[in-house]
């Protein structure tokens, strides 16, 4: 059997890069403070992409650093020393979209691994064949592309190229994310990091010669959303993305918090896991499509692998995500003798609520939280403060890593 695709996991901080780790990435891709395509996300520090490297190496897993910005000529000039760092701090690659941030790497770090970008629209195989005669190792293939598409791309280039997809997370309505609408209605440069996401908001149609009058396109009371895409789900159709030659599987995510990066990965392992423990009868188990539920997300589509969208791969009601369970804390330490875990909290709960945990490599599972003490050994019935210590009773064994999440609606 051919090499294991690999399991790319987003990490929009240190906390969550430890999360994806332990949760069972095989690799992570990271942004520092500039030149990375997602400003929102916490991002990293020099001294936390250090930590994050030797973490993930400790563990055999990889650091992929996000650079991906559409670079102007004042975003160059701090780069070549940023790669320089990034290089001698041991990252596994690089990933950019420019080609002037790709010479700069291959004459800064000439030993450096390169990926190619989502954002450098790669849609056939000319662009990917040529990248890698340039030196790049991965091309990330843009979103718009079907299976028949990917096999094309995968029968005519190198065998040891590799390509990278999106299996999971959100879609975007621009092609492959180069978007100019949110820079023309918010001065916000999508194409650096910023995006407000326009795509999202709820829109009116106005005659050009009945200014001022705006004529909402109904589809309920709150409006019509014409560019909200559904979120990208292929947790099912995984011999499918094998089978079109794709060597590693991207999760979309580096602004969501751990709950998401932790279910979401650990779905994905599962489900991996099995389909090479026994190709033939592979089916995805009910309980990973109901966990992938559970996390903050917009109604699931397959995108483009199967053909081009049509008006089903739109949400038009509304621009929120589905969002039925919360974190309410991480476990930090758990005493087996006295069944005692050691909580750290994310938000508030109540003594006697019903909660559930997840762990990595362990079967999740609820409990009532009938015993609740505070750092102090006090007896507590509410844990209302952020990153307050809360001790509770768990009869089932949990490790650090851990995540305490409940239920917030019916």
């Amino acid at each position: 059997m051919k090499n294991k695709v690999e399991l790319l996991a987003p990490a929009g901080s240190l906390q969550k890069l430890k999360y994806a780790i332990e949760y069972g990435a095989d690799a992570v891709y990271i942004g520092g403070e500039a030149f990375s395509l997602r400003v929102a996300a916490k991002n990293f520090s020099i001294d936390e992409i250090k930590e994050g490297i030797e973490f993930a190496h400790k563990r055999g897993k990889k650091v992929y650093i996000t650079a991906n910005i559409i670079p102007h000529n004042e975003d160059l000039k701090e780069f070549p020393d940023f790669v320089k760092e990034v290089d001698s701090l041991g990252a596994d690659a690089i990933i950019v979209s420019d080609l002037g941030a790709f010479a700069i790497v291959k004459e800064i770090a000439p030993n450096l691994e390169i990926h190619i970008s989502t954002q450098a629209n790669n849609t056939n195989y000319m662009s990917a064949k040529m990248w890698h005669e340039l030196g790049a190792k991965r091309v990330v293939l843009a979103r718009d592309l079907s299976f028949e598409e990917i096999r094309e791309i995968r029968d005519n280039i190198s065998e040891d190229e590799e390509l990278e997809c999106f299996v999971h997370g959100a879609m975007c309505v621009s092609y492959s994310g180069r978007c100019l609408l949110s820079n023309y209605l918010t001065h916000r440069d999508a194409n650096k990091g910023a995006c407000s996401h326009p795509c999202r908001w709820k829109y009116y149609l106005m005659e050009e010669k009945r200014p001022g009058e705006y004529m909402p396109v109904f589809e309920n009371d709150r409006g019509t959303f014409l560019y909200n895409s559904k979120d990208l789900c292929m947790v099912k159709y995984i011999p499918d993305l094998i089978n079109a030659g794709i060597t590693s599987f991207k999760i979309e995510g580096r602004v969501k918090n751990e709950l998401y990066v932790a279910t979401v990965v650990g779905a994905y392992r599962r489900a991996i896991d099995a389909y090479y423990d026994d190709p033939e009868n592979f089916k995805v188990d009910d309980e990973i499509l109901e966990e992938l539920e559970k996390v903050s997300h917009r109604e699931y589509t397959t995108g483009f692998y199967y053909g081009k969208p049509d008006e089903n791969n739109q949400l038009y009601t509304s621009n929120t995500y589905i969002q039925d369970y919360t974190i309410v804390g991480v476990v930090t330490d758990y005493d087996e003798k006295t069944k005692i875990a050691t909580i750290e909290q994310r938000n508030r709960f109540f003594k006697g609520e019903e909660l559930e945990v997840i762990s990595p490599n362990l079967p999740s599972f609820a409990f009532s939280s009938e015993y609740m003490k505070n750092e102090s050994d006090e007896d507590i019935d509410v844990a209302p403060h952020p990153q307050m210590i809360v001790k509770l009773k768990i009869e089932n064994k949990v490790v650090p890593y851990s995540i305490i999440r409940k239920k917030v609606c019916e």
